[in-house]
């Protein structure tokens, strides 16, 4: 089949009649075994991949955290500010390729997938030196938030290190969308496992057995990074079965920057929103009493539940939705909502048992300090909630970037959060003197509402193609 060039691939993002949808048999159909089965069979590749991808910043924090308490305070403050100003904001770029590559393969448009994969990284560079610039002045922008000075100072210099590793994290996010939306899983689960595997030795290494002690460990990262951007794209360069989608660098990718943008913009704020309200946790965790304490407990339930939804954005509907609209299949792709939504019910539930009864372990992998870990205990079933709660909304969020509603969950996310879920947080935390727990409390507040605007707007909202100017 002959590829069309860019101007005959828009069209391909029009609208299509959702109307005949036997009053809603799509959700009585859940038990799709079918539909189950392809998901599954998707989902564990997916789910390997993005805990390999989150765990090797937090395996370097995990490492910096066993030097001593300001070590570990200062490197869990900077892997979240990290997260929420580069690495949340580099996720949510890709996340426009959820919907132009899973549309465009759905539709059978092939060629476009690669040409949106070079306008995503041209985009995904751009605001990686803008983000390197704003990491330069981490210090002074985390005293100013009122943080401890030995704290901000430690996260800063961890966070130095870190800036090579935000252009591979970003380049990386892009190219497993790419597989992502045709299917290809298994190659990332052995370009994740490899890299993974080998920051272990480079971490211990650098930490150990160099003069750079806590600064190797965020270099650790950024190095590990780069040896999985190596190997994906070189997988993508060379492999025959890319010949159709992988077109080879063109100049087409900057005449669809912009297009790119519409998409990648919102994608990038819908991820973002959620992600700050997490860091903010964080810094109102450091004006507490305590704060090295605090700022650490907060930071390690922030780090859990980054995890946690990692394991069921490997579940996420977007590839399956996109792909199913792109094919004008809207039954099938809220079918696959559906069974994604019960699946995602199970997953939690293993997660959540693993949690409660191991949590002590657990939290000895951030820290040896007793008092941290009797505290993690404490809010341990707080964060049980949440994690819960956040498997649910993650697939709600999926099916809202595999069809193109990005701006309307960015509105969702800033009302629930910002709104709702963090003035109930400060409220409980500092006036009922409820600290960490007041906080958290007031987090699942944000996450229950999020995840019912969502529902309602995707149970409302006509499933179509999108459409581009």
């Amino acid at each position: 089949m002959s590829n069309p060039n860019i101007s005959e691939t828009i069209p391909f993002l029009a609208e299509i009649d959702d109307n005949n949808d036997e009053d809603g048999r799509w959700w009585k159909n859940v038990l799709d075994l079918e539909e189950a089965k392809k998901q599954v069979l998707f989902s564990l590749p997916m789910i390997v991949t993005n805990v390999v991808y989150f765990s090797i910043t937090l395996v370097s924090v995990m490492f910096a955290g066993h030097l001593g308490e300001l070590q570990l305070a200062g490197a869990t403050l900077a892997n979240s500010w990290a997260t929420v100003t580069g690495f949340a904001f580099m996720t949510g770029l890709s996340g426009a390729l959820e919907t132009l590559c899973g549309q465009g393969f759905g539709a059978k448009f092939y060629r476009i997938l690669g040409i949106y994969l070079q306008s995503s990284c041209i985009i995904s560079c751009s605001f990686a030196i803008l983000i390197s610039i704003l990491w330069f002045f981490t210090e002074p922008i985390l005293i100013f938030l009122q943080q401890d000075a030995e704290i901000s100072k430690t996260a800063a210099l961890y966070i130095k290190y870190l800036i090579p590793g935000l252009f591979a994290y970003g380049l990386v996010q892009n190219i497993l969308r790419f597989l992502q939306s045709q299917s290809i899983l298994m190659p990332l689960v052995w370009f994740s496992v490899l890299p993974l595997g080998l920051h272990l030795g480079i971490v211990y290494a650098l930490v150990n057995w160099t003069d750079l002690g806590f600064k190797g460990a965020p270099l650790a990262a950024s190095i590990s990074l780069w040896i999985s951007l190596v190997l994906l794209s070189s997988y993508v360069v060379l492999a025959q079965r890319f010949e159709e989608t992988w077109p080879g660098l063109s100049s087409e990718s900057f005449r669809l920057v912009f297009a790119n943008l519409k998409l990648a913009i919102p994608s990038a704020a819908m991820v973002c929103l959620e992600y700050w309200a997490f860091e903010l946790l964080v810094l109102l965790a450091g004006l507490m009493p305590n704060s090295e304490v605090t700022t650490s407990l907060i930071a390690m339930c922030v780090n859990t539940e980054s995890i946690a939804y990692m394991i069921t954005y490997g579940l996420s509907a977007a590839a399956r939705v996109s792909n199913e609209l792109g094919a004008e299949n809207p039954r099938k792709a809220k079918t696959a909502m559906a069974v994604s939504l019960k699946l995602s019910i199970l997953l939690a539930l293993i997660v959540v048992v693993a949690l409660a009864f191991g949590h002590n372990i657990w939290a000895a992998f951030f820290t040896s300090t007793a008092s941290i870990i009797n505290q993690f205990a404490s809010i341990t079933p707080f964060l049980l909630i949440s994690i819960s709660i956040d498997s649910f909304q993650g697939i709600l969020s999926g099916v809202a970037r595999g069809s193109g509603w990005q701006v309307l969950a960015v509105w969702a996310n800033l009302v629930t959060f910002y709104l709702i879920g963090m003035p109930v947080a400060g409220l409980l935390a500092f006036k009922f003197k409820l600290y960490a727990k007041g906080l958290w409390i007031g987090l699942i507040c944000g996450l229950s509402c999020q995840a019912g605007a969502l529902l309602l707007i995707t149970l409302y909202r006509k499933w179509t193609k999108i459409e581009l100017s």
